[in-house]
């Protein structure tokens, strides 16, 4: 673990002894830290969801009326008549009629080719260099790129999973990983001003001028927690209840810039076809309430969700009826402020390098444009000077 990097999660807040008589009423908010600073509650947002283990972007994004691409894939091609048209070339999975009401608003845009130099298709190599943009392998270990990006903005992050991806490690930014609500706020406002006994509050008064908040400031953040609603319609899947979880935190006004998220299955080695619909049928249904939910509470506005996979599918099916470890793949970005359609072009299915495409965007373009455009941060932070794309309206 890079030295410096800050973590927060529940388990990390129950290690210290001293506290642990006052562990079911003091709120993660305590321990977050003070050395970057704040961010204005009204920023903007990015919410990053992680389609972990290689999405096959031919069948998320699908290239119409191209019959290698039919050729190749026998058994798992997505007729044209079926793929819900994005383009006069591209069409999405059936699936994504789910983001219907997003798609028809012109708010959702899908970049094909994306990728990077040499494409390393193992999910771990991969992933850390989406993570840290990279391609180094003795810089894996360092600070994410969006960690990076907030040690210089200020404001800290959320996951909604276990523990911290590298993507959000940095320096000085705080990182704070959550599964539940009731991670955050787990006592009513008043709780920290009168924790149990004397010994309890000294206990809680040094931690908290070790880290430099205001116990105050943190129960008014339990409180915002608290009159935070949810609403929307979403489904009851994984990924639903995850981004449930992070509109409600939105709607509690933490200030907070980047959200992240993952949703897990799509090594697709065997029997692809109903596996990959039901991922995308999940995906799509949650983001599309995921932006309801947000357009009802006024905040659609400032956020941006931006959604990835460490690498695509190889281009030709196997003889499991499924794919393998590919190269390029399809980004979304989907809110408000997204061009809509298309941006980008197919990678050449004929053309090939080691039996596979070539990118046609490099990942790094992606991020800086969403780092200067988006977010109004510098994009030096990615350790190169990669050209932007015109991603917002």
């Amino acid at each position: 673990m890079a030295e410096g990097y800050h973590m927060l999660n529940r388990r990390t807040f129950l290690k210290s002894s001293s506290l642990l008589a006052l562990a079911p009423t003091v709120p993660v908010f305590v321990t977050r830290t003070a050395r970057a600073a704040e961010p204005a509650k009204d920023a903007r947002v990015l919410v990053v969801v992680q389609l972990d283990g290689g999405n096959d972007a031919l069948n998320t994004l699908v290239p119409l009326k191209n019959e290698t691409y039919q050729k190749l894939r026998p058994r798992l091609k997505i007729a044209d008549k079926d793929a819900v048209k994005l383009s006069d070339n591209f069409g999405l999975h059936p699936s994504f009629r789910q983001a219907d009401k997003l798609i028809k608003a012109g708010q959702l845009l899908a970049i094909p080719g994306v990728g990077y130099p040499n494409p390393n298709r193992s999910h771990f190599e991969s992933m850390a260099i989406w993570h840290t943009a990279k391609t180094d392998p003795e810089e894996y270990k360092g600070y994410g790129w969006l960690g990076r990006a907030l040690d210089t903005s200020g404001g800290d992050s959320y996951t909604i999973t276990n523990d911290v991806p590298r993507a959000l490690r940095g320096r000085r930014s705080a990182a704070i990983a959550l599964t539940r609500l009731e991670d955050l706020t787990l006592a009513d406002a008043g709780t920290v001003k009168n924790a149990t006994g004397p010994e309890a509050q000294q206990d809680l008064l040094a931690f908290v001028r070790r880290h430099a908040v205001d116990g105050t400031t943190a129960a008014e953040k339990m409180s915002a927690m608290a009159k935070a609603t949810d609403g929307g319609n979403y489904p009851g899947t994984t990924v639903g209840e995850r981004l449930k979880l992070i509109a409600r935190l939105l709607k509690a006004d933490l200030g907070t810039r980047v959200f992240y998220t993952v949703q897990g299955g799509y090594d697709t080695h065997a029997t692809q076809q109903f596996t990959h619909s039901n991922l995308l049928f999940e995906f799509a249904g949650a983001v599309n309430a995921f932006f309801a939910d947000l357009q009802t509470a006024k905040l659609a506005d400032r956020v941006t969700l931006l959604a990835f996979s460490e690498f695509g599918r190889t281009i030709k099916e196997n003889g499991s009826a499924g794919t393998d470890h590919g190269t390029a793949g399809v980004v979304f970005l989907c809110g408000p402020n997204v061009k809509s359609g298309v941006i980008g072009s197919l990678p050449s299915l004929t053309e090939l390098d080691k039996g596979e495409p070539k990118m046609t965007t490099d990942f790094r373009q992606v991020y800086a444009t969403v780092l200067t455009d988006w977010l109004g941060i510098k994009a030096d932070v990615l350790g190169g000077s990669y050209e932007t794309m015109k991603l917002f309206s």
